[in-house]
């Protein structure tokens, strides 16, 4: 099967120096929406792939598509061809014709419709039959809308067969009246598409070749017309505004919301749930509002988010608890850990069970062993923490020297006193103790306690003062009152 995806519009109310098919949707372009859905329709096993029909912003969809195709080598295969004048999607059919196989026939589909699924698809190929060559049927794919304003309608004969396709612009006041559109999404007999295709005229209102008179030429040439709708209105719905990304975007985190809960998952609210990618979740997971996942992202069962978290990339182990406002990405937490609030796992994080890692705590491009902690306000990069460590609040790896990175060890059962410093390269050894305000700067040995302080003393001094004022200051040790007298200019 040839499949066709119209890509070359500009998309003028979306008021973007983006093309339309670039813009996001669930963090993805519409674009890669559609191609995913044709590939899956595809399947691995087929030597076809994708052609998309390119045009307004040729050069950034280029990159786009050479972007992915490096990510994910399924979508290395798929070809481009050049509409350089946009007159018309018939126009814009016809720039791909050279590299369709006349024996196969030709699935239309459209760079800004994201949310067609590979089942309403089978579906309609289903119904042009499959047949290779010219006899095959055409398959429309329609939909009754309350509101149809905007969209070409279906005309039908007196017995109910589809005799043409009237685009709006065009219509009778009687045919603006139907309800039944015209999708655009259709399957076609490629044979027979290639002598329809130059035989298209652009004598009507927009002045350009549609796509959708191939229809009446079907008629005309006795092909059989057949017509299926999608199971819910959003499958067909197109983006062309802000407002109507906005609501699709919507649409599609509900229709997410609603798989995670039957599937075991617990959503605070349903409406305020954010997946950017793909969210793998165990039972018993319960995720609060305003959570945010990018990318690749697996919840273990019984594993607990709190609200506000965002999770990009990482895989969340059994029964953890990430409290509010955490900051996750491309991190692994290890099963029955505590992460947060206010945590940042950075790309590396590699922490084992029962980690902790408190309020204020950045943990980056470091392994932590299991039942170690950092509880609060504490700075772990380039680093390797054994098990059953204690990092005090206000501990630091000084892991980089302006120019390159250094790795911190600190072995199993270390403790590590508050407001210190690593300054790597160094190690911990096992068992060891840091005095708090200890800087180290050389190998600590195990099982010793290793401090790094000046001497404390205490010295007589002036404050400095603003202009104007003198301060009268007697010793502590004598009084430990201190005057401050406002002296007269």
């Amino acid at each position: 099967m040839n499949i066709v995806i119209l890509a070359a519009g500009q998309g003028k109310r979306m008021k973007s120096a983006l093309p339309k098919v670039l813009q996001i949707l669930a963090g993805k372009p519409l674009l890669q929406h559609v191609l995913k859905t044709a590939l899956a329709l595809l399947g691995k096993n087929t030597k076809t792939a994708p052609i998309v029909v390119i045009g307004h912003g040729a050069t950034d969809v280029k990159a786009f598509l050479q972007n992915i195709s490096q990510q994910d080598p399924s979508f290395s295969k798929i070809s481009t061809a050049l509409q350089a004048e946009q007159k018309g999607t018939g126009h814009a059919l016809l720039q791909a014709l050279p590299k369709l196989d006349l024996h196969e026939p030709t699935l239309i589909l459209y760079g800004d419709v994201p949310l067609t699924s590979a089942n309403t698809l089978a579906k309609l190929v289903a119904l042009a039959d499959g047949v290779r060559g010219q006899d095959s049927a055409l398959a429309l794919l329609t939909q009754n809308l309350s509101d149809p304003t905007g969209y070409g309608r279906i005309v039908r004969d007196a017995d109910g067969s589809v005799k043409e396709i009237v685009e709006e612009k065009d219509a009778t006041p009687e045919q603006k009246g139907i309800q039944e559109i015209n999708t655009g999404i259709m399957v076609l007999p490629t044979g027979s598409l290639k002598r329809w295709l130059k035989a298209l005229r652009s004598s009507n209102a927009q002045g350009e070749y549609y796509l959708t008179d191939v229809i009446a030429m079907a008629v005309k040439d006795g092909v059989p017309i057949r017509t299926a709708q999608a199971a819910a209105e959003y499958e067909t719905v197109g983006v062309n505004s802000r407002e109507q990304l906005a609501a699709l975007e919507r649409v599609h985190q509900q229709n997410i919301a609603l798989q995670l809960m039957d599937g075991g998952v617990s959503l605070a609210d349903p409406a305020r749930i954010d997946v950017r990618g793909t969210l793998d979740c165990g039972i018993d997971v319960s995720i609060d509002v305003g959570c945010v996942f990018e990318g690749q992202v697996t919840l273990g069962s019984g594993a607990k988010i709190g609200p506000y978290c965002i999770i990009r990339n990482s895989s969340i182990g059994q029964a953890v608890s990430i409290h509010a406002f955490s900051h996750i990405d491309g991190a692994q937490v290890g099963a029955h850990s505590l992460i947060g609030p206010y945590a940042r796992l950075r790309p590396g994080a590699d922490l084992a069970n029962d980690v902790h890692i408190g309020n204020f705590v950045e943990v980056k491009n470091s392994k932590i062993a299991a039942n170690s902690k950092a509880n609060h306000l504490a700075y772990v990069g380039d680093s390797i923490v054994g098990s059953r460590v204690n990092i005090g609040a206000g501990t630091i790896t000084c892991n980089y020297d302006g120019v390159n990175k250094h790795q911190t060890i600190i072995e199993d059962d270390v403790f590590i006193g508050s407001d210190t410093q690593l300054v790597a390269p160094v190690r911990v050894g096992r068992g060891a103790t840091l005095g708090a305000g200890t800087t180290l700067t050389k190998d600590a040995p195990p099982h010793q306690l290793t401090v790094s302080r000046a001497k404390q003393i205490s010295i007589e001094w002036q404050r400095p003062v603003k202009q104007g004022q003198k301060v009268v200051k007697k010793l502590a040790i004598k009084n430990p009152t201190v005057k401050l007298t406002k002296v007269k200019k």
